[in-house]
């Protein structure tokens, strides 16, 4: 899963990267959390006639995702991320992953190494990022939420899939990652189908990533500074699992935070 990420790049790297014409600025933020706005690109069909190409925008949406047809928020779980191997069929993101795919804009993300069963050990905390640095872009889903009130709020999840070389040994779950080759085509949900776009939906390559050990920082929100980022002093590497790791009945949960639901 996904459950923290970063957005340190500037406005102007993310408009060359993702050839925007126009974004506002924003300030760097070391330490998202669920429920927060964050940065995603979206594509829109041109309005000239005949013209079917898209164009991107940048736009903020709350990070939990609202399928339209729920009635209450508060009753329903927050969906921060949506498994890739399912979506297209899941009744909360169907829709949106035919007709709403979006790019999250990010610079890594954290992930926990969680000990066994019984074990008394704490979860390991890790800032993960791309070896060669800049910015990495998360295939995501996204659903404007009408409330009772008509008033309307724009939501995403963060989609996931199966671990890469260096994730494995920490988390059985990574964001999928969108090539910039591939922007277009997996934002042109006029033309792209999901099973047009499956083979987007992959770990990232081997090596993409490096797994840096952090500090306890990083569990509470309020600590959002660049020292949540900081290698942990007393870091050593973790062996790789003797067999891939289970799923249990709490990571298969680990994509609602009913809680969150508060801000609503």
């Amino acid at each position: 899963m996904c459950g923290r990420f970063s957005l340190t790049a500037t406005p102007e790297q993310v408009q060359e990267l993702f050839g925007l014409e126009e974004i506002e600025g924003f300030p760097p933020r070391y330490n998202i959390a669920p429920t927060q706005p964050i940065l995603i690109i979206a594509g829109d069909r041109r309005r000239d006639e005949g013209d079917n190409r898209t164009d991107r925008r940048a736009l903020l949406a709350r990070w939990g995702f609202l399928p339209g047809w729920v009635k209450d928020p508060a009753e329903f779980p927050l969906l921060i991320n949506a498994r890739s191997e399912t979506a297209a069929e899941k009744a909360s993101f169907r829709a949106a992953m035919r007709h709403r795919r979006v790019l999250i804009v990010a610079s890594g993300f954290y992930e926990w190494h969680r000990p066994g069963k019984g074990s008394k050990e704490k979860s390991i905390p890790y800032w993960i990022k791309p070896k060669q640095g800049g910015i990495v872009a998360f295939g995501g889903l996204m659903e404007t939420y009408m409330s009772a009130d008509g008033a309307e709020i724009d939501t995403t999840a963060i989609l996931t899939v199966g671990p890469n070389r260096e994730i494995a040994p920490i988390h059985d779950r990574m964001p999928v990652v969108i090539a910039p080759e591939d922007f277009t085509r997996w934002l042109d949900c006029l033309n792209q189908e999901p099973r047009h776009v499956s083979d987007l939906m992959l770990p990232a390559p081997d090596d993409y990533f490096e797994a840096i050990r952090v500090s306890d920082l990083v569990n509470k929100v309020a600590n959002s500074g660049p020292e949540v980022q900081e290698p942990a002093t007393d870091a050593d590497p973790i062996e790789p699992p003797a067999k891939p790791a289970k799923r249990t009945a709490k990571s298969k949960a680990a994509d609602a935070h009913s809680d969150q639901m508060k801000l609503f």
